[in-house]
């Protein structure tokens, strides 16, 4: 592993953070590319840099030369035109800052299943619904999409400079970040945090088909596990991959079991969703007072609950089930089990201080 020096871009998210340590925990030489760099993770060497300042991102790069990049971030706009031009040009900085040092052997992609059911604009929308269970050779939406954006980006240098790529597409990734736009579990865990203290219940908010539907998820290590399988294996050499846990869950049923480890009464679907984004804005006072009452490292509610992006997911009129025959024949036999995920990124939140 000491020829193998490792880039991973957003090394302060979720996916980022917990490639980061596990390439370091694996020998790998790490450098973690972010804005605003954290330096809360042993041996990464901190980048800061901006992916659409290309002339900045240059500079900061001058002295790297990385063999395998792992890019694990995206910029959120207004609009998905806007989605498109701005995600798109970040990636197409990187590769072409990159191409001039001719070191990049592989580089991987992190997406998600935006792919299959479409932009923010128009997710899961009725006449775009796909059939599930969701696979790679399912052809693209017919409809503007930043992750298709950045994949061409992707190919285009690929095909220039010569190195192998690969793209991952969790669904829903469960892993501790603070301020990340996509985070189920610590909302989720701040929102039970909160009915605890207010003695209310812990009302399902989302729709009845993704209530009673099968669905899965993915815990950001098995991604990172992933990422390092496909940038070190030939037999994954440019292909697209779902990366799920493995095993499958009703949340009629995985709701209850996150309530009882907060102390609160579950409540299931009831006629209508019921968003979190509606509920939480509400209770940004009452998580201060929290936060001082129990000690907690962080008192902005608005950094820890991403209640619009769990909303979405929550309120899918399909159930949603992802394939993962592709990447398990190529020998990628990785499996968690998503109630036992949930709970250890609670007891690691409580032992962060960042839920009470």
């Amino acid at each position: 592993m000491k020829n193998r020096i490792a880039l991973v871009i957003g090394a302060s998210g979720i996916s980022g953070s917990n490639l980061a340590e596990k390439l370091i925990a694996e020998g790998w030489n790490t450098y973690g590319l972010s804005r605003h760099p954290k330096h809360d993770i042993k041996d990464l060497k901190p980048i800061a840099a901006d992916l659409l300042d290309k002339k900045g991102l240059g500079f900061a790069l001058s002295d790297i030369k990385p063999t395998h990049v792992f890019i694990t971030t995206w910029t959120r706009m207004d609009t998905e035109a806007d989605n498109v031009r701005v995600n798109a040009a970040m990636i197409r900085n990187l590769v072409d800052v990159l191409s001039v040092k001719k070191s990049a052997e592989h580089i991987a992609l992190v997406t998600g299943l935006k792919h299959y059911l479409g932009p923010f604009e128009a997710y899961a929308q009725e006449g775009f619904l796909p059939q599930t269970p969701l696979k790679e050779n399912q052809p693209r939406l017919k409809m503007e999409n930043f992750y298709y954006a950045q994949e061409d980006e992707l190919f285009k240098g690929a095909a220039r400079d010569g190195y192998t790529w690969s793209v991952h597409r969790p669904h829903t990734l469960i892993g501790k970040a603070v301020g990340n736009a996509m985070n189920m579990g610590t909302t989720l865990a701040v929102y039970a945090s909160i009915c605890k203290e207010l003695g209310s219940k812990f009302v399902w908010p989302g729709s009845a088909a993704q209530w009673n539907g099968i669905s899965d998820v993915t815990d950001a290590g098995i991604l990172a596990e992933q990422l390092i399988w496909a940038s070190s294996n030939k037999v994954a050499a440019n292909q697209a991959f779902n990366i799920v846990n493995g095993d499958v869950f009703r949340w009629s049923s995985l709701w209850f079991h996150l309530a009882a480890y907060f102390g609160v009464e579950a409540v299931g679907y009831e006629e209508k969703i019921k968003p979190l984004d509606v509920q939480m804005p509400k209770y940004a006072d009452l998580w201060k007072e929290m936060a001082t009452k129990y000690g907690l490292i962080e008192s902005r509610l608005d950094q820890l609950s991403s209640a619009w992006h769990t909303d979405l997911d929550l309120g899918r009129p399909i159930e949603v089930l992802t394939d993962m025959s592709k990447s398990r024949k190529l020998g990628f036999t990785a499996y968690r089990d998503t109630q036992e995920v949930f709970t250890e990124l609670f007891d690691e939140l409580k032992k962060s201080r960042l839920i009470p």
